[in-house]
């Protein structure tokens, strides 16, 4: 039985809690690009040793959400145009390879989980919840990453995940992005790798083709 919200989070590590609580903050723009974030001003925020934020601060580092600055410390990071083509190509080869292996490795059990995801997406939707589907789409993507099942694959990903997050951030039209994720979700149960690895790939081109000229 999958355990409440509330006592999956008291069973987490502090930093952790931190850590999303921050990149949440980021990436719903309350911490503009450039921002910098004070570690004793956090930790009184939160009310926790500096210890906690210091952990955090240094994961958000290594997923790329903040930059080191000599002259003024932690700041919230930002990408050039380069930096997302960059990134799009990054996507392109690991995620399409995520869609493959977990096409070959799903369970009946991963597939309802996935399914689980969508509804609930769609659920935040109807109750206007833009933060919550936003999160649930990231949850999806990183579920099926999960589910390949590669440990090589994984660790290519993890320094990436903020960032990645951060472009999904960017999608406007959710309930099409719900859509999408049905699509990719058919072909990934369907057992045909080459199936989903198509799927995947158009799935990344066209929000590819979308996205914003300037960050």
């Amino acid at each position: 039985m999958a355990q409440p919200a509330e006592e999956q989070q008291r069973d987490r590590p502090l930093r952790e809690v931190i850590r999303d609580t921050l990149r949440t903050r980021i990436f719903e723009g309350h911490y503009a690009p450039g921002t910098r974030l004070i570690e004793r001003d956090l930790a009184a925020e939160f009310n926790v040793s500096r210890l906690p934020i210091r952990e955090a601060l240094r994961m958000l580092v290594q997923e790329g959400v903040l930059a080191e600055r000599a002259s003024r410390g932690l700041v919230v990071a930002s990408l050039s145009e380069k930096d997302v083509e960059d990134l799009f190509d990054v996507r392109l080869s690991l995620e399409v390879l995520a869609c493959r292996l977990a096409a070959q490795r799903a369970t009946p059990e991963d597939i309802e989980r996935l399914e689980g995801l969508l509804s609930r997406a769609v659920g935040a939707l109807s109750r206007g919840s833009i933060n919550e589907a936003h999160r649930l789409n990231s949850e999806f993507h990183d579920e099926v990453t999960r589910i390949a099942d590669n440990g090589f694959l994984r660790t290519a990903l993890e320094p990436l995940q903020g960032r990645m997050h951060w472009l999904f951030r960017h999608v406007t039209d959710l309930p099409e992005l719900v859509q999408e994720h049905r699509d990719l979700l058919a072909a990934i149960a369907s057992g045909d790798p080459e199936r989903a690895a198509t799927q995947s790939a158009h799935h990344i081109g066209k929000y590819r083709e979308q996205y914003p000229d300037t960050v």
